[in-house]
């Protein structure tokens, strides 16, 4: 993370070094020097400056990977490249995820594509989420940029599986310019969004141990931060997705995490929906929760605040057995 930082500072970059199995974190010094040497023999391979190799490592923190394997892995992969190795490449970085993750959206002369690993520690500022995009359309570094941060912050920042962070993330762009296709800003901006909300969903239908992919809506807040910490404040309560796991549509641990936010609302006045059914109005009982279906894989959570026009949408998962084991037993 640290290399590839400095040598992302100018904008450009011509290849990606990415290994799973051993995240490279807490290694000391011996660590970044692997990963100098990482990024010397794939710049000597390929002919490109060091500096022009972003380093991308995920897996257990604190193992040092075994240079002579490493370096070996960078040497076959270099003589694998080809126009057809997408598909092996999302193969390859994968971790605890169960299959490869990998879309495409095609416009008029251009296309971009990615692929993506990560099935836990889904949260935002760090994770254990790996996305590497290309494209072939002629861009500027600056758009490239402005375009993927906007992206990230409606799709892969709202994806909120687990609450828990990690040390390794990272979110890259690469831009060829192969086409000779020059697309206006929002054009371009609008498929690096749709790319990113695709291989989100991927992210979030494999998360470790889920059996349901939640989407808490938050409607009527008094601005998109209130929107946001509340949708996020669900999304991170342990009771409410249990809750869910168990089919219980026990909305009362909904509206008890949206009083841990500090957004502006009226606690009296509160409107609450599960799976388009009312359960909530106004901070009193509607619906039966009878009337609530929760065996479906995708669920539906509506919180109306009543106390403005902006609204936000944060992605998570249930809480399940299956999650525990998983994660009880990953470095053994």
């Amino acid at each position: 993370v640290l290399w590839s930082e400095q040598a992302a500072k100018d904008g450009k970059a011509r290849v990606i070094v990415a290994n799973s199995g051993g995240a490279n974190c807490y290694t000391g010094a011996a660590g970044f020097q692997l990963t100098h040497a990482t990024a010397e023999l794939a710049a000597d391979l390929v002919g490109c400056a060091p500096l022009d190799v972003l380093v991308c490592s995920t897996g257990l923190i604190g193992l040092l990977n075994d240079s002579d394997t490493l370096l070996d892995g960078v040497r076959s992969a270099a003589a694998q490249l080809g126009e057809t190795g997408g598909r092996d490449a999302a193969a390859a970085i994968m971790t605890t995820d169960s299959v490869s993750k990998s879309a495409v959206v095609e416009a008029t002369g251009w296309s971009i594509g990615g692929i993506a690993k990560g099935a836990g520690m889904l949260a935002p500022g760090l994770a254990t989420m790996l996305v590497f995009l290309t494209t072939d359309a002629d861009v500027t570094a600056a758009d490239a940029d402005r375009a993927l941060r906007s992206a990230t912050r409606v799709t892969f920042d709202r994806l909120d599986s687990d609450g828990c962070m990690s040390t390794n993330d990272a979110v890259v762009l690469l831009a060829s310019a192969a086409s000779g296709v020059s697309p206006t800003y929002d054009e371009f901006s609008a498929a690096v969004t749709a790319l990113c909300a695709d291989l989100a969903q991927q992210l979030l239908r494999d998360a470790e141990g889920s059996e349901h992919d939640i989407a808490i809506k938050v409607l009527g807040a008094a601005s998109e931060e209130d929107a946001v910490a509340v949708a996020r404040a669900v999304a991170r309560s342990n009771l409410f997705k249990c809750a869910i796991y168990g089919r219980d549509p026990n909305w009362g641990r909904i509206l008890a995490a949206v009083g841990t936010t500090r957004a502006a609302f009226d606690p009296a006045d509160l409107d609450v929906a599960l799976n388009g059914v009312e359960v909530c109005r106004s901070s009193t009982p509607s619906a039966g929760r009878g009337e609530v279906d929760l065996s479906a894989r995708e669920v539906a959570v509506d919180i109306d605040l009543k106390s403005g026009d902006a609204t936000a949408t944060v992605w998570t998962n249930d809480l399940t057995t299956a999650y525990v084991h998983e994660n009880s037993a990953y470095s053994s």
